[in-house]
């Protein structure tokens, strides 16, 4: 239901600076009030929890609830203290967890 999340990072930072990365999943989002051409409802699928963790460390998180839209673009700020890795994971109701990754290198 979801394609690779879209991640915008810088790939250099200053130490101490904020930089603001941007992401975007392709994901339906049913929030299960819609009904489909048949009159059921269509089952809720949603990505509810977005998690970003720099080298391990949780540097933003949010819980996401059914009246977000479709294809959820999600924009923060983080303080960029050392190099490494930014791991984001979006997870949805079915419990399937989409990912990406993305190298930070601080000066």
């Amino acid at each position: 239901m979801a394609n690779k999340p879209r991640v915008k990072a810088p790939k250099k930072a200053k130490k101490g600076e904020v930089v603001t990365i941007k992401t975007l999943i392709k994901h339906k989002m049913e929030s299960g009030r819609r009904k489909g051409k048949d009159g059921k409802t269509i089952p809720r699928k949603i990505i509810n929890k977005f998690t970003a963790k720099m080298n391990g460390e949780l540097v933003f998180s949010m819980d996401i609830e059914p009246s977000v839209s479709a294809n959820p673009f999600i924009q923060f700020n983080m303080k960029a203290d050392k190099s490494g890795e930014l791991v984001m994971e979006w997870t949805d109701d079915d419990g399937t967890v989409y990912s990406a990754k993305k190298q930070i290198t601080v000066e």
